[in-house]
């Protein structure tokens, strides 16, 4: 077997490296281009609704992972993973007649009555010192549970301190879920700088407008 030089091993190395980075470059640009396929409708109903984009995409990615087709086993349906209810509660404002879940398989209309219910229940929650940690928990585990954590003894000011709100859930999946949004709209916001700068806060809009 013929002796490989030191030049050419390391040309042979070089080669791969190069390779290597390409490849990954690749994934990484078709990975950015599947989670920014939704952008400009994303855009829309944040406006719309006063939300901030960087969280209505980082609820899409918790939800869905961006993926329409998601159906989870409450009957959750598509990018943002509307239940029956919230969906019914968004069609009842739009008084429309003719109205199946199964609406909510399209994307633009999953992200109205997704966005339309988080917008209602930040709302809810913005005599909070966070409305949005208030709200995604609402979002995930329902009013009642909320509620509850809220009045718990061993967090008196968990009403309006979001520290000891997180601190009282019983169910840590949800405070999981809480978290990974919230770290994830920070990874969001540079995308959306200039959204964010013209959109209100969440629970310092207006009352929840519909299309």
């Amino acid at each position: 077997m013929a002796k490989v030089s030191q030049s050419q091993t390391l040309k042979r190395w070089t080669v791969i490296l190069l390779f290597l980075i390409g490849g990954g470059g690749t994934v990484w640009f078709w990975l950015s281009r599947y989670e920014d396929r939704f952008d400009p409708q994303i855009r829309r109903v944040a406006q719309y609704y006063r939300l901030p984009p960087s969280l209505v995409k980082a609820v899409i990615w918790k939800e869905s992972r961006f993926d329409p087709s998601v159906r989870g086993r409450a009957g959750e349906i598509g990018l943002m993973q509307v239940t029956k209810v919230a969906a019914q509660e968004w069609a009842d404002a739009l008084k429309l007649t003719r109205y199946s879940h199964e609406q909510m398989q399209d994307p633009s209309t999953n992200l109205h009555a997704g966005s339309f219910y988080l917008s209602k229940v930040l709302q809810r929650y913005a005599a909070t010192d966070n409305p949005t940690a208030y709200a995604l928990a609402d979002y995930n585990a329902g009013r009642r549970n909320v509620l509850r954590w809220m009045s718990a003894t061993n967090a008196p000011l968990a009403r309006t301190n979001s520290a000891q709100f997180l601190a009282a859930m019983t169910y840590p999946g949800t405070r999981q879920y809480v978290e990974q949004i919230l770290e994830r709209r920070r990874h969001y916001e540079s995308q959306f700088a200039h959204d964010i700068r013209s959109n209100t806060a969440p629970g310092e809009g207006p009352k929840v407008r519909h299309p």
